[in-house]
């Protein structure tokens, strides 16, 4: 499996509205440093998503970047994406079919909340990565508020890139890494920024800053 790090931008229909925009913002943020892309859409028809994620496919490989759909196998395997994103919420067996449907060498991963025990059933299942959140009240009124410390006990119980999502800013993105993400997943905050190259940017030197800052207390 590639190598999950970095920021990964999660896609909106409200901020995407046309095929224009999404093309255009996606490549911006690429271009600052976004390492994958999970594509969202519950307003198209399945023609036409087929049709922007194979663009959006194409585009992120063009900056060596990753494609993931979100909850839809089908849409997944109808682009060749280098995944699918699955929640927990979902119905049994939904981890085993995307594997199957997709094969052995598609990034699977799942939000599992707060919960460590769904994510280690995830695993057990044959997860790729786990994704916790959300970290801000202000996301949204019926998600799931997550202490920072549950990244720090996931890192050291799982060896899987663990993935944060909901509520990222980059106040909190760099304590949110240090305790243990790989990944932030952010959409607002990246997309709806007045500079999305320049922001994306920012958030991607957040994991060499934190890398470097464990490598000095290691040696110190």
């Amino acid at each position: 499996m590639p190598r999950l790090k970095g920021l990964c931008g999660i896609t909106d229909n409200r901020l995407h509205p046309d095929e224009k925009t999404i093309l255009e913002t996606v490549e911006l943020a690429l271009i600052g440093g976004m390492k994958m892309l999970q594509y969202r859409n519950s307003n198209k028809n399945h023609a036409q998503k087929v049709h922007l994620a194979s663009m959006l496919k194409m585009l992120c490989h063009h900056y060596q970047a990753l494609m993931i759909i979100n909850d839809d196998i089908e849409l997944a395997a109808s682009v060749e994406a280098d995944g699918v994103h699955l929640h927990i919420e979902d119905q049994d067996g939904y981890i085993e079919r995307a594997r199957q449907r997709l094969g052995d060498y598609a990034i699977l991963g799942i939000s599992v909340g707060n919960s460590i025990k769904q994510a280690q059933s995830a695993i057990d299942q044959g997860i790729d990565y786990i994704t916790f959140g959300c970290f801000s009240p202000k996301t949204s009124p019926n998600s799931t508020l997550v202490d920072i410390s549950v990244l720090s006990t996931a890192r050291g119980l799982f060896d899987c890139p663990i993935v944060a999502v909901g509520g990222i800013t980059a106040d909190n993105a760099p304590e949110i890494i240090a305790a243990g993400a790989d990944m932030i997943a952010v959409t607002n905050s990246l997309f709806a920024a007045s500079d999305i190259r320049y922001q994306a940017t920012k958030f991607s030197k957040l994991f060499a800053e934190t890398s470097d800052l464990a490598d000095t207390e290691l040696i110190s």
